[in-house]
């Protein structure tokens, strides 16, 4: 399960919202909720964000940087 998937799932429990809940709150449709949750690696940027949202975070790019 992927960081992101952890934060979301933690949130929505710590908000004591169910992933329909989350769903309706974010405007995101339950499938996405489900799929963000269980750590899926295409997901739309601007939908993740419409769930961070709720909780007042955001995803970005960031430029990786090699050592």
């Amino acid at each position: 399960m992927s960081q992101l998937a952890k934060y979301v799932k933690e949130m929505r429990k710590q908000y004591g919202l169910t992933q329909v809940d989350l769903s309706q709150k974010s405007g995101v449709g339950l499938r996405f909720v489900r799929e963000l949750e269980q750590g899926k690696s295409t997901l739309r940027l601007d939908k993740v964000n419409q769930v961070l949202a709720m909780f007042g975070a955001e995803m970005t790019p960031a430029k990786i940087i090699k050592a």
